[in-house]
């Protein structure tokens, strides 16, 4: 009996214990769960899946499983019992002895959403979300269309995709290689894609790239949409209101629709040409070929018709039509023309608003003075045919206002050659004179003018010669004249600009050069960092550059140019050299190219972070200078007066006692103290300045006088 008590007596006491330690570990421990697979777990059909979980702050808690909400597994960990396991997943789900939910061979309908949820009493709940999806191998995957013809204008048009099998995460439909997506036009569906309001551009090649994580698969097809015909263009070629007797004229019938058209020309009845490209060619027309020709188009797919008629008028007429024409007579006179040849009868021709009176039969010519009146009057060729009635314009004008052209080249002798362009326009055409300062210029060795007096070409060895002279070109017919007087200046270049591409590595240098500037040809130069030339596919070299050097030669055409395989990091200057032959001209404005100047971001940072050091080591400087002069002010209080000669001989320099004197203040200006005449041993005629005055003591000191 007493062992029975004392079993009791030490059950009681560990049963304290325990609750104890329970209640210890309870009040500082909370349950909590942690995922050690990713929280979506993507795997094949048929693997054995985990979705492991551990557990922190409880022993033994808990555990139930849930799948969409409802309870798949439940147990208690470690424990002697086995898990309570859905029956109709007995065969799938295992617990681990960590809590963690493993799927053997796992069916492809086990995808869903997964709960751990762990309990323990005292220790509060935890729970954690996990995603399953569970896929198949994409296999077999076709691409139908419905057995309808894919016709415009139908309301809908499907495309359905089928597979033997497989799990589809993601389908993606394409028109030539173009993601589609939801919109007016295109609805994505679950398996497939429906073409809203089916019209011709939506011919082409569709497809379908179904994927998931372990596998993808892209199904095509191509859809031709059947349309037409649409509204015919009849053309006649040459296009004109009536034709000729014996012309030979195109007849064509062209419209839109696929598959390609059969197209029919009808003639009082007969089929006369049955051709796809829809072109009658009548050749050698007559009269009794003129009336309603009818085009007559058939879609084979869709046996949609239209016909459309075109009506041919022939008749004989003097060919062509009229042509008018002005001409200079001995530069005082206009000469009107017009003609309008063969024909029956031949067409009769005026000028109604020069003369009414005056006509003529396929041929009209009438000359008048020039006079302001005329200058700028559009005047009209009245052509009067039994069948047609035809006109034709002529406007005389004085010449325009015009500029020169100036362009230059070196010859085979290697002289400069300039030429002078002057051209105003004018009707009649105007003719050019040239002259200098020295007069009027002619055809010779130095001067050659073209055979339309409108070009002067100047040669000469040196650039000099030619900016020395003025040349003058006078525009001139019957109805006035216009001058321009031309002087000729060097090579120079009136602006230029540099465009670097985004990496810094290529530059586009353009420019501009004055009208009149004789320029046959331009340098770049370039001066900076190396240049990296590349030799074959792989190697590159590096051309060390000194000072401007030409690293370009364009013609006197040229108004830009690249520069390639610069380096970003280092810094180039360019110029462009205008030229004639030998001749450098002035040069163009530098542009500069490469890194900013000025300080880096880190060195404004680094200064910045300094200032304020530096600030504070100025106090503390200044403030060991203000306690050194005051400790020194404050030993430097006794009166010090120079020594006789005679004291000095009789008392030794350790036993004379001076009496205190009041410091000397520091003069303005920055001035020193006067001398210290007690530790000068010098005679009195070595002294160079005056002793200080002697300063009488205060009462209470008494002072010795030696004699």
């Amino acid at each position: 009996m007493k062992r029975l008590k004392e079993f009791r007596q030490t059950c009681r006491s560990a049963f304290l214990t325990v609750l104890f330690v329970s209640t210890l570990q309870g009040a500082n421990s909370k349950l909590l769960i942690s995922s050690v697979s990713p929280d979506v777990v993507k795997d094949l059909a048929g693997n054995n899946v985990t979705l492991a979980v551990s557990f922190t702050g409880a022993s033994n808690p808990t555990l139930t499983w849930f799948r969409d909400g409802l309870p798949v597994v439940t147990w208690t960990i470690n424990s002697v019992s086995p898990p309570d396991i859905d029956p109709n997943s007995k065969d799938v789900l295992h617990v681990e002895k960590n809590g963690s939910l493993t799927f053997i061979k796992v069916p492809v309908n086990y995808s869903s959403n997964y709960r751990v949820e762990m309990t323990k009493s005292g220790l509060g709940t935890d729970s954690h979300q996990f995603t399953l999806q569970i896929f198949e191998m994409i296999q077999s995957v076709t691409l139908n269309t419905p057995p309808i013809r894919a016709k415009e204008g139908i309301d809908q048009f499907t495309l359905q995709y089928s597979m033997l099998r497989g799990v589809i995460e993601q389908q993606t439909w394409f028109f030539n290689s173009k993601v589609l997506k939801n919109s007016s036009h295109y609805l994505v569906q679950e398996t497939s894609l429906v073409i809203l309001g089916l019209n011709r551009n939506d011919t082409g090649l569709y497809s379908v790239r179904l994927t998931n994580p372990f596998s993808n698969v892209t199904a095509q097809k191509e859809v031709i949409v059947f349309y037409g015909p649409d509204e015919p263009i009849l053309k006649a070629t040459p296009e004109k209101s009536f034709y000729v007797a014996g012309d030979s004229v195109s007849l064509s019938c062209q419209s839109e629709g696929t598959p390609q058209l059969t197209v029919e020309w009808i003639f009082n009845g007969q089929i006369l040409s049955m051709d796809s490209n829809g072109v009658l060619d009548l050749k050698n027309v007559q009269t009794n070929q003129g009336g309603v020709y009818t085009c007559s188009l058939l879609n084979p797919m869709t046996n949609e018709k239209r016909e459309k008629n075109v009506t041919l008028n022939i008749y004989e007429r003097p060919p062509g039509s009229p042509v008018c024409s002005v001409l200079s007579v001995n530069n005082d006179s206009l000469l009107y023309e017009c003609d309008w040849m063969g024909g029956t009868p031949p067409a009769s021709l005026s000028f109604p608003a020069l003369s009414s009176a005056i006509t003529g039969e396929g041929n009209l010519s009438l000359t008048f003075p020039a006079s302001t009146n005329l200058n700028g009057k559009t005047v009209t060729c009245q052509a009067d045919h039994p069948i047609q009635q035809n006109t034709c314009n002529i406007t005389a004008r004085n010449p325009k206002v015009f500029l020169p052209e100036v362009r230059a080249t070196v010859d085979v002798d290697s002289k400069i050659v300039v030429s002078i362009l002057c051209v105003s326009e004018a009707s009649p055409q105007a003719v050019v004179s040239w002259s200098n300062d020295s007069g009027a210029i002619a055809n010779g060795t130095a001067y050659q003018i073209s055979s339309d007096t409108t070009e002067l070409k100047i040669r000469d060895n040196s650039i000099s010669n030619l900016i020395l002279q003025n040349f003058t070109c006078t525009c001139r017919n019957p109805l006035g004249s216009q001058t321009r007087r031309i002087q000729l200046q060097g090579p120079s270049i009136s602006d230029s600009r540099v465009f670097p591409n985004q990496d810094g590595t290529i530059i586009t240098l353009t420019w501009e050069v004055p009208p009149t500037s004789v320029v046959t040809g331009f340098d770049i130069q370039m001066k900076g960092a190396n240049l990296i030339i590349k030799k074959g596919n792989t190697s590159q070299a590096k051309i060390t550059l000194d000072g401007y050097h030409t690293i370009q030669q364009k013609p006197a055409s040229a108004r830009s140019t690249d520069v390639f395989t610069l380096d970003p990091k280092q810094t180039y200057l360019f110029r462009i050299i205008p030229k004639a032959r030998l001749a450098d001209g002035v040069p163009s404005v530098v542009h500069r190219i490469g890194p900013p100047d000025g300080l880096s971001g880190p060195a404004i940072a680094g200064i910045a972070a300094g200032i304020p050091c530096s600030i504070l080591a100025i106090i503390l400087v200044g403030g060991l200078i203000f306690l050194i002069i005051y400790l020194k002010r404050n030993r430097s209080h006794q009166t010090k007066y120079p020594v006789p000669r005679t004291t000095e001989k009789a008392i030794p320099p350790a036993k004379i006692n001076h009496p205190e004197i009041i410091p000397h203040k520091p003069l303005a200006g920055g001035l020193k103290f006067f001398p210290d005449y007690n530790s000068l041993h010098q005679s009195l005629s070595d002294r160079s300045v005056a002793l200080p005055a002697f300063v009488p003591p205060p009462p209470h000191v008494r002072v010795a006088t030696t004699v």
